[in-house]
């Protein structure tokens, strides 16, 4: 699954819980109740926590970020630093439903030819936040074709839409060169569900559901396939990435690289930007491990609702596609903020 990923100012990492838009109940819990939490890692969480930290400019996550800085290298003094200024606490109502999300790696063209045929745009000068523009279809039907907006062209158009979907990408010219593209704005349409459209027309039953059976069934069916991945009238444009490094990840929504199993895109109404996220995710692969709300996606709506980021290539790709579990996921907030989370608070 994937997300569109739009810049969020590090101002959205304040108290996301308290101006979500129906109330949700909260409860404090301690370490021990996490499920796995000794057996996790946490040095590669507080890793990643650093990468953003100095963004979080709220007076209760400061002061953290500056004691983050000097945890230790160990697992016990990663784990330590957490459990000492955090409080876990889980938001809205379990089950949550974890999903995932990948960088594909794809071939392309700066140039179209015979066999790179389909676009990916930048975001045309007109458009501006929060504006309704052509829709998906209006625009692979040409709408804003030979203006120079083209980034690179690419040879299947499923996979255009799933990069859509991704949110960022790499494309390997046929030169060896790799171009790095990031989210650069979307088209104002609301983003829908072309797997729940499936299941609605009878195609699919929701247990069959997933971005690998979408790509077979969209190339096995051209004409009504097409057709289904306009059901999603949302369009992202790209912004080329050249400063970015190739180890690191893409960039997430609060403007820094992501990492891989240990970065998730969450809503920002409910759960802040930049706070440890511990996942207990069910499944054929139960996953056990802190993360950090780096990004946010158009489909990651609510509470108990999280998409993971798994890495770069086909391989993260074939993880991320299957996921659809549930679970529970709890964040880790500064203790005063956690316990201003309760009624009583």
């Amino acid at each position: 699954m994937f997300a569109l990923r739009p810049l969020f100012a590090a101002a959205c990492v304040a108290v996301a819980a308290m101006t979500a838009p129906d109330p949700v109940p909260a409860q404090v819990l301690v370490f021990e109740e996490l499920d796995g939490w000794r057996d996790d890692d946490q040095r590669e969480a507080l890793r990643a926590f650093l990468e953003t930290c100095d963004l979080l400019k709220d007076p209760l996550w400061a002061p953290l970020c500056r004691l983050a800085a000097d945890a230790g290298e160990s697992a016990d003094s990663a784990r330590a630093f957490f459990e000492l200024f955090f409080r876990p606490v889980v938001i809205g109502t379990p089950p949550a439903l974890f999903t995932g999300y990948y960088e594909p790696m794809l071939d392309g063209s700066p140039v179209r030819t015979a066999r790179f045929r389909y676009p990916i745009y930048a975001r045309p000068p007109e458009l501006r936040d929060g504006m309704v523009y052509y829709s998906r279809s209006d625009i692979e039907a040409g709408a804003i074709a030979g203006r120079g907006l083209e980034l690179a062209w690419l040879d299947d158009p499923v996979e255009v839409f799933f990069l859509h979907i991704q949110g960022s990408g790499r494309i390997r010219m046929p030169d060896g060169r790799v171009m790095r593209v990031g989210y650069g704005g979307k088209n104002g349409h609301p983003y829908r569900s072309v797997g729940q459209e499936m299941v609605r027309l009878g195609t699919h039953t929701p247990d069959q559901v997933s971005a690998q059976t979408i790509r077979s069934w969209v190339r096995a069916n051209p004409g009504p396939g097409h057709a289904m991945l306009d059901h999603n009238p949302s369009y992202v444009f790209f912004r080329r990435l050249p400063d970015l490094a190739a180890d690191k990840g893409p960039i997430g929504a609060m403007g820094r690289s992501l990492t891989d199993l240990r970065s998730v895109a969450i809503d920002p109404r409910y759960n802040p930007l930049g706070a440890p996220i511990w996942i207990e995710k069910e499944g054929r692969d139960p996953m056990r491990r802190l993360m950090v709300a780096q990004d946010t996606g158009g489909a990651i709506k609510g509470a108990q609702r999280a998409d993971i980021y798994f890495g770069t290539g086909d391989a993260a790709g074939d993880a991320a596609g299957t996921v659809k579990d549930g679970g529970r996921m709890v964040v880790l907030l500064p203790i005063d903020l956690a316990y201003a989370m309760l009624p009583d608070g």
